[in-house]
């Protein structure tokens, strides 16, 4: 067999070697960077829509306006200014007594929003309970109602001249609610968020309670226990991370107050324009034009809130696995 004859056999057999040995050059490099490609569009909606305003909320935090004599009425200019704005948020009568006011809010609130969604789960969970499809779809549905909209409905439910609450109320001879009034202010705003995050975190928690696998209930069952020693002793403990997330969900949700509170303004005289934290960054970034303050304001919410569920996290690890380290 001539030279000529051999060429058609060797380029064969190179092809051949390149498809079962290693990879091709460009094919590595492909490989390298394939996963980066995959998560460069999460990267840049991360970069452009989160770490950007943030870096931007704290570098206005640190400036503020001022006067410099100029023309009839002098122009006001951006200049640094360093943590005072930082010192004067924190020496705010107004966004202290906010926070408090916020404090006695998540008190009522997350302790009932999650006991409920806990007894619900559970309860679903127990073999004997029928219509379970229905009954999870009907404490879910308050989660998909909007929260202005759940605002608006329950405010309406505790005006003294459209509640049926007062209504009964005043037919048996005790008079109106005062729902919007003092101290039942604190209860009405948690009554809305109880009922609609309660739907969400039952969720959370029974998909966690399906989990579980079923020989542990048989086994408790052959050890004589009921279903109350079952749902306390096994399900609870064993949806412990469950809780926990709920809880940080919950506490997350506590800190960003607005939506109730702002909805139920109009309504009543005893919610001011700063009755929440979030409604004196409002009033300073957008009736007083003070964009520092409420830049400072946020940037101290927002570390609030991480190293709230920071601390959350880090006492539920520890006493996970506490023993081990």
């Amino acid at each position: 067999m001539t030279t000529s004859n051999l060429a058609p056999v060797k380029s064969t057999v190179a092809r051949t070697a390149g498809r079962n040995g290693a990879p091709p050059k460009r094919g590595r490099i492909r490989g390298r960077f394939a996963p980066y490609l995959f998560a460069a569009p999460a990267v840049v909606l991360y970069v452009v829509f989160m770490l950007i305003p943030v870096l931007y909320a704290i570098w206005l935090s640190l400036r503020a306006y001022r006067l410099q004599s100029g023309g009839t009425f002098g122009r006001r200019v951006e200049v640094f200014v360093g943590l005072e704005n930082y010192t004067a948020v924190l020496s705010d009568p107004e966004l202290l007594a906010s926070f408090g006011r916020m404090a006695v809010y998540g008190i009522i609130a997350v302790p009932l929003t999650l006991g409920l969604a806990l007894l619900f789960a559970l309860l679903l969970d127990v073999p004997a309970v029928r219509a379970k499809r229905f009954s999870r779809t009907a404490i879910f549905i308050p989660y998909a109602v909007p929260g202005v909209v759940a605002a608006l409905m329950w405010g309406f439910m505790y005006l003294p001249s459209t509640s049926p609450f007062s209504y009964i109320s005043e037919q048996m001879g005790f008079g109106t609610i005062p729902f919007l009034e003092g101290n039942a202010l604190f209860g009405s705003l948690a009554n809305i968020a109880i009922w609609g995050g309660v739907g969400f975190n039952m969720i959370i928690i029974y998909t966690s309670l399906r989990g579980i696998p079923a020989e542990l209930y048989e086994a408790a069952r052959l050890d004589g226990a009921n279903e109350f020693q079952i749902a306390l002793r096994v399900k609870v403990p064993l949806v412990g991370p469950a809780i926990v997330l709920t809880t940080v969900f919950a506490l997350i949700g506590t800190l960003q107050l607005y939506g109730e509170p702002m909805t139920l303004k109009p309504m009543t005289n005893d919610i001011s324009q700063t009755w929440a934290p979030l409604m004196t960054i409002y009033r300073d970034a957008f009736l007083t034009d003070n964009l520092p303050a409420a830049a400072a304001s946020s940037t101290l919410l927002a570390l609030g809130t991480v190293a709230l569920s920071l601390i959350i996290l880090g006492i539920v690890n520890r006493k996970k696995f506490g023993e081990r380290a």
